[in-house]
């Protein structure tokens, strides 16, 4: 259970955080949140898909990384194998939240930094460093900060972004099927996705208000990350021939 305190350099001055991965951490699951901030990134290496609240009807979107609940195709051993790690990783066990404080005078809400002591990542005796001995912030603690904000504002973007392709008709359910091997195959469900031909066949003006708003980009950015697919069924092929290899062996 997360037990979370504000973030300040008095009671956490000896705050670590351990930056290895493994299923002691939470990393060995399918699915992750992914925000429009970070498309750009995502995109080289994820695919990339939707997801629909069926009470609200909202959409959210979320990064493959494996074909079963509990597996992530991109850990190997202590190691996250990409490039670009997903900012809900990321950000370990920090979070944003909201205080009340007096500025100039008037009573405002603003952001503030949470820090949730029960996380697994959470250390005092080893780690990255989240303070400098001064009491500074750490480029550490910097990092994790500009990571915070990508998703605070992709959080908020994305539902502007996901309302405006519904509206325009384009976000299709998506059924994956895909073969691995002669043996091995696997169906996807309850993903939705943006229809290429849908996208395709929109009016010069209904065009011109996505990409007036900047939506267009975002929904370009979720089709191309479809081609991941390919590397995660490679990776996939390849473990499965590792795990036969082995159990022959023995």
């Amino acid at each position: 259970m997360a037990r979370y305190e504000i973030l300040n350099n008095v009671a956490h001055k000896d705050l670590r955080v351990t930056l290895r991965f493994g299923s002691e951490f939470g990393d060995n699951v399918g699915l992750v949140p992914a925000f429009p901030t970070e498309y750009a990134e995502m995109q080289r290496e994820y695919p990339l898909f939707l997801r629909k609240d069926e009470a609200t009807g909202e959409y959210t979107s979320v990064a493959l990384l494996g074909f079963d609940g509990q597996e992530n195709l991109f850990l190997e051993g202590d190691r996250w194998n990409a490039t670009y790690l997903p900012g809900i990783v990321a950000k370990g066990p920090f979070a944003i939240g909201f205080q009340e404080q007096d500025v100039d005078g008037q009573r405002t809400t603003v952001p503030v930094i949470h820090v949730d002591l029960d996380h697994p990542r959470v250390s005092f005796t080893e780690g990255e460093p989240v303070f400098l001995p001064q009491g500074g912030n750490s480029p550490y603690l910097e990092h994790i900060i500009t990571v915070l904000r990508g998703i605070r504002d992709g959080h908020e973007g994305g539902k502007q972004l996901f309302a405006a392709l519904d509206q325009a008709g384009v976000i299709q359910p998506l059924n994956i099927n895909v073969q691995l091997d002669e043996k091995n195959g696997v169906n996807l469900t309850g993903l939705y996705g943006v229809e290429r031909e849908r996208l395709a066949a929109l009016d010069g003006e209904a065009l011109h208000k996505l990409n007036q708003s900047g939506y267009l980009e975002g929904a370009f950015l979720l089709l191309s990350s479809q081609h991941n697919m390919r590397r995660l069924m490679g990776e996939k092929q390849h473990r499965l021939r590792q795990a036969e290899a082995a159990a022959q062996s023995a």
